[in-house]
């Protein structure tokens, strides 16, 4: 497979969690490898998931948005996106 990816990822095998629905929906997710940019997330079935969430890390509960770039039957690819005002206040996810 040919690597596309403008910047190289970091291997990791830490728990996070997928938030969407103003944080009524969240599951649980192992982040397998991350950069800057974005991150492959393992997951029991992407099925349900949003093309949009927030991924909240358990080390220290940090929000990050994310926006879906591919979907296999157990990982999903997602690039980091930057948050909007609106978010930030949390008044829209």
């Amino acid at each position: 497979m040919t690597e596309r990816r403008q910047i190289g990822r970091e291997r990791t095998l830490k728990g996070a969690r997928i938030a969407f629905h103003y944080d009524s929906s969240v599951i649980d997710c192992i982040v397998r490898n991350r950069s800057e940019s974005g991150a492959c997330l393992q997951v029991a079935s992407p099925l349900g998931i949003p093309d949009e969430f927030d991924l909240i890390a358990d080390a220290n509960d940090a929000r990050q948005p994310c926006r879906v770039v591919w979907r296999t039957e157990k990982r999903i690819g997602v690039a980091f996106r930057q948050a909007t005002p609106k978010e930030i206040r949390g008044v829209g996810k």
